[in-house]
């Protein structure tokens, strides 16, 4: 009986495909992961997820050969690279793993916003510099990856006009940083 279940039309083109999905999923989820602890240097925790991520990928390959005639399963394996995809950055954004520089370009006067910075225990450099319509302040602060909503709050609080970027920093030695304060923090 067992054996007429895996010859069965629809193990064949609903749970086959279903699977193949499933492990891409998990597989390029893990791939997400892994190429985040890299750039961070966590060597480690890359090896192992890296690891367990083509044993993942390795047994849903084999399907797609075993299942050659099989369309479904090809659109199964697309499907599941691109949610995998889409997981594994909803994941990452969850996690907030690192710190960020964030520059702050204003035309308006930043002695608030600087001074907010600080009383919230944030770490702020700034220096005065000419813009393409005149002058400008250029401030750049670096926080934590889960403080980046918060920072950017204070920065719409003072001046919701100005300019800012954010960029991934491999790592920080030293500097100034907020205790942290309740669970949002």
């Amino acid at each position: 009986m067992e054996a007429t279940f895996f010859n069965s039309e629809i193990f064949k083109y609903v749970v086959l495909p279903l699977i193949i999905f499933s492990t891409r999923i998990c597989d390029v989820t893990l791939d997400t992961l892994r190429i985040i602890y890299v750039s961070r240097g966590i060597k480690i925790l890359a090896a192992s997820i890296g690891f367990i991520e083509v044993l993942i990928w390795l047994f849903a390959i084999t399907q797609i050969f075993r299942n050659l005639a099989n369309p479904l399963c090809y659109v199964a394996y697309a499907g599941g690279f691109a949610m995998g995809n889409f997981i594994g950055i909803l994941i990452e954004e969850r996690m907030a793993i690192g710190t960020v520089v964030i520059r702050i370009i204003t035309q308006k006067d930043a002695t608030e916003l600087i001074e907010l910075l600080k009383n919230e225990g944030y770490g702020v450099t700034h220096m005065d510099a000419q813009g393409s319509l005149g002058p400008v302040k250029i401030i750049f602060t670096i926080v934590k990856r889960k403080d980046i909503d918060h920072v950017l709050e204070i920065i719409s609080s003072c001046n919701p006009l100005a300019f800012y970027t954010i960029e991934d920093v491999r790592s920080v030695r030293k500097g100034v940083f907020p205790i942290a304060k309740g669970i949002n923090r």
